[in-house]
């Protein structure tokens, strides 16, 4: 190659090199403030795999309320505090509502169902979702028996330990799941088949790994309802109608051991209001102090306290800062349950947070476990439901204490879902 040709190489090779530096640059112009990624691995060094939550709140006292942080390769935007992440999904919901592209939801989905899914696709599952549930009668009687008849079949499988300590994972999971698998499929399984504990063990297995990877009839028919797009569906709405809700009465129950004089006063408002009759979802609002102990287990469980992660569809301009389009967005949630602005004792298991001066329910507007906007848990309502009736009748009917001698933990397990650890409890019935 002669000299000419070797300096006009040279020279269109700087020329490339400088116009993608300077597209880059003015492509993370204004962007939010974060630490310095060092090369490969970012900052995933700043990052406690156990508890990321806690690591992205911390760094949001020194970058404040919008930061960039760098885990691996891939750039990222952290919301932190209710304000913010309300302002993100409800005000900015048509800029920042898909879900980023990653190799885990990729294998996991290909894009489709309703909670990785993306673009039209994922509007469609999400009507079809929402409509389906509907018509299978989430918030109607019908579920709402089903829930009580479930609740009875967990009293009788709790009574057969007779007051000796028992690991309450599975059984509590079987019962949540027996309510979707009504749902889907009009039936149950009893909580040792085959079945039901394969189902849960995938199920929660994947909801592990997922937490420790991720830290790093009309013309649409033929496109959408088709076994892949319909079985990821169905996939998913065990995740989430079933991880979620089990998890959360498990953390109830574990924190009425550990606050045992919080467990005597909603025992002694179901025996005022209910006495031994069958709860029903309209006893709710004549009951605020259940009701605001249910708030409180979800607001301090936590469960997802990374929020599923977001994605922006076009650059935007948010709070000052310039965002570029497919940039993964974290809306903490974690950071609006713990929010000090609007949780008196936010690091605490209180369940005055939801109680007004006179005993009667408060709602705060912080409390967001099911997540706001156009992403926000389409089972909500069911959820709701689900976690009234099945705490009211165990408390109804049972005490619940720790084994003699054992020492509860309320550290949770590692994975996406903040699960308690493993342990056992025992069920004294009540007289």
């Amino acid at each position: 190659m002669d000299p000419v040709t070797i300096l006009l190489s040279v020279i269109v090779i700087l020329f490339l090199v400088k116009t993608y530096k300077d597209q880059k640059k003015q492509k993370y112009k204004n962007y939010p403030p974060g630490p310095k990624p060092l090369p490969l691995i970012g900052s995933l060094h700043m990052i406690d795999l156990q508890k990321p939550h806690y690591a992205f709140m911390k760094l949001s006292e020194e970058y404040g309320s919008v930061y960039s942080i760098q885990l691996g390769t891939e750039k990222m935007v952290v919301l932190c505090g209710y304000d913010t992440v309300k302002d993100a999904l409800i005000n900015h919901a048509e800029e920042i509502y898909e879900r980023p592209y990653t190799a885990l939801s990729a294998r996991a989905s290909n894009g489709n169902g309703v909670l990785f899914a993306h673009g039209e696709n994922w509007k469609v599952m999400r009507r079809f979702t929402l409509s389906t549930l509907r018509d299978f009668g989430m918030g109607r009687r019908s579920i709402e028996n089903k829930i009580n008849e479930e609740a009875q079949c967990l009293i009788q499988e709790l009574k057969s330990y007779k007051g000796e300590p028992f690991e309450n994972m599975t059984i509590v999971t079987a019962a949540v799941a027996n309510i979707i698998v009504s749902i889907l499929l009009g039936d149950r399984f009893e909580y040792g088949d085959p079945t039901i504990l394969k189902l849960m063990r995938i199920i929660n297995e994947n909801i592990r790994s997922f937490g420790s990877i991720m830290i790093r009839g009309k013309p649409e028919s033929a496109l959408y309802f088709h076994d892949d797009n319909l079985g990821v569906l169905v996939s998913d709405l065990f995740i989430a109608g079933m991880e979620t809700t089990s998890t959360t009465l498990r953390w109830g129950l574990l924190l009425m051991i550990k606050n045992t004089e919080i467990q005597k006063k909603v025992q002694n408002e179901i025996d005022r209001v209910l006495g031994s009759a069958e709860p029903q979802t309209e006893h709710r609002k004549q009951m605020p102090y259940t009701d605001a102990v249910i708030h409180e287990i979800q607001r301090f469980a936590n469960i997802v306290p990374l929020n599923l992660p977001h994605a922006t569809v076009k650059d935007v301009t948010f709070r000052g800062y310039n965002i570029p389009k497919g940039t993964t967005i974290i809306p903490l949630l974690t950071s609006a349950l713990r929010d000090k602005a609007y949780f008196e004792k936010p690091d605490e298991f209180y369940p005055e947070h939801f109680l007004d001066s006179k005993g009667n329910l408060k709602k705060n507007e912080a409390f967001i476990p099911f997540s706001l906007g156009k992403r926000s848990c389409a089972g909500e309502n069911l959820a709701k439901m689900e976690l009234f009736l099945f705490f009211t009748t165990l408390l109804q009917n049972f005490t619940f204490q720790a084994p003699p001698g054992a020492k509860l933990d309320l550290t949770p397990e590692l994975g996406f879902t903040n699960a308690p650890l493993p342990h056992k409890i025992c069920a004294i019935p009540r007289s």
